[in-house]
């Protein structure tokens, strides 16, 4: 029956077309090679054409020293496979959907209340980077900090149960139990009061953790559903790009983001890694906007319901001011664009620190540009801490990350390991006064691959609930000193290193 189960599951059978489909090619290219012998040097001559392309080429360098040595090595077939998976910009059928849409909505992107060109640090923080995007700076928003999904979850299921007009949910994992089916039965409420429920979910990310076609459950259930970027198992690198977001709207003018997905081990219900540590923040007031829009930018790709998206902004069913509590502004990151939005906003922070720079990270595989800006702030003084996993989801990514220790810890950059389980959190905090919490994780497929969403916050009150968390989960953490990171850098971690930018 075991076997049977696995033998049924829909990643297994998709894993054995795709192996299907790799080997069937290999087999038709090796064969048209014995047939027509003088395909191989034309194939040799593609693949020196694509490595020179590639140097010219504007792109993240580790990305393309991978790939230069991936042909190198197979000089035949590289420059094939590279034409065929090795671009990472999204696919036409996902930009066709997506575009038009980013277009339409625009123009009501920023709310006349953006503020990033009237704030003194506007210019040095990156906020006026991110108005030019789309993404406007918000005073009249409050905000709460979780430094556990446990706590989130308490008040995401208040929230919920006091909606009172419309829920827009987006997340990239949803799995069956605890957490999700106590989510399900108070939107299944909701929906019998007549409020407007939207769901979307990544197809990948909830590949193995709901039943095939669990948007049709939904729908019969009143709760509209949107999959994105349905999985296809065929060899094609538009299954690279995935949505990673976690995002919660409730009527307009209450917001979730940060780490937590719909699953039981992100309330610690569930118990995989040890003790799961995330982060998230919840925002109330004109802040929101931001998450509504790529909410609705996403739902309206696959499902064009909007002829105006004003009715869903914050002071249509909420009107109150709210005291000063500093800036707020929620951002996103696409591959749809040339912009790397979650890496600028880290690398700006960085660079702009004067004392200290706090990171907390589930994985962190790094370009050279960043490894020096690490460097350079412990040259100029900054103290830099960062957090990792002290228990790993992913073996092969603890080992890339746990590579870039030992060069870093020479320079002055401090280690720590989560000693209770696994630290999920995607936090930033610079010089007590200004701090990012989202999806972005420091790794290739969040900066590059993925659409993303962080949180920006300067001078709010809950700073200092996100440096208190910092120094608690230091407290529960080892640190790594230098003698025992050598240890983590053998010849298996530089393989897996120097092609981590593919994984």
């Amino acid at each position: 029956m075991k076997i049977l189960k696995i033998c049924l599951n829909r990643m297994f059978i998709f894993g054995v077309l795709i192996l299907l489909q790799v080997l069937w090619l290999g087999f038709f290219t090796s064969s048209l090679l014995k047939s027509y012998v003088w395909l191989r040097p034309l194939m040799f001559i593609m693949s020196s054409a694509v490595v020179l392309w590639l140097v010219s080429k504007d792109e993240t360098s580790a990305y393309k020293i991978s790939w230069i040595i991936l042909i190198l090595v197979f000089p035949v077939f590289g420059g094939l496979l590279y034409l065929s998976i090795g671009n990472k910009k999204p696919s036409r059928v996902i930009r066709k959907k997506l575009q038009p849409v980013l277009d339409e909505i625009e123009p009501v992107m920023i709310m006349p209340q953006d503020i990033a060109y009237e704030m003194n640090d506007g210019k040095t923080h990156g906020f006026t980077y991110l108005s030019d995007l789309g993404f406007g700076t918000y005073q009249n928003t409050i905000t709460k900090y979780y430094s556990l999904g446990d706590y989130n979850y308490c008040d995401l299921l208040k929230d919920i149960k006091n909606a009172k007009h419309f829920i827009f949910m987006e997340y990239f994992i949803v799995a069956e139990g605890l957490m999700f089916e106590t989510i399900l039965k108070l939107l299944k409420q909701k929906v019998k009061e007549g409020i407007e429920v939207r769901f979307i979910y990544d197809d990948v990310g909830s590949l193995t953790t709901v039943p095939y076609h669990f948007e049709k459950q939904l729908e019969e259930y009143g709760i509209q559903c949107v999959v994105f970027n349905p999985f296809v198992p065929i060899v094609s690198v538009a299954m690279n790009h995935r949505d990673h977001r976690k995002i919660c709207v409730i009527d307009g003018y209450i917001g979730y983001s940060g780490g937590f997905n719909l699953a039981d081990e992100y309330i610690n219900a569930k118990v995989r890694f040890g003790h799961w540590k995330d982060t998230g923040i919840r925002l109330e007031g004109d802040g929101v906007w931001n998450l509504t829009t790529m909410f609705l930018s996403t739902w309206n790709a696959y499902r064009h319901d909007d002829k105006t998206f004003t009715q869903y902004m914050p002071d249509i069913y909420h009107h109150n001011h709210y005291p000063f509590d500093g800036y707020v502004v929620a951002y996103g990151d696409s591959p749809l664009d040339e912009e790397r939005t979650g890496e600028n906003i880290y690398m700006n922070l960085i660079n702009c620190a004067q004392e200290e720079i706090l990171i907390m990270t589930p994985y962190f595989i790094i370009d050279d540009a960043m490894m020096k800006a690490l460097i350079l702030a412990c040259k100029k003084g900054v103290s830099v801490k960062i957090i990792t996993p002290g228990i790993p989801d992913k073996k092969n990514v603890y080992k890339v990350t746990r590579s870039y220790y030992y060069s870093l810890i020479y320079e002055g950059v401090e280690f720590y390991e989560y000693k209770p389980g696994f630290l999920h959190a995607k936090m930033v905090l610079c010089d007590h006064k200004i701090a990012t919490v989202g999806t972005i994780n420091f790794d290739y497929r969040s900066l590059y691959l993925h659409f993303e969403c962080n949180v920006l916050l300067y001078q709010t009150s809950t700073i200092q609930d996100i440096e208190k968390d910092f120094q608690e989960t230091l407290s529960l953490s080892q640190k790594i000193d230098q003698k025992k990171s050598r240890r983590f850098r053998g010849l298996y971690e530089a393989i897996l290193r120097l092609f981590a930018p593919l994984m």
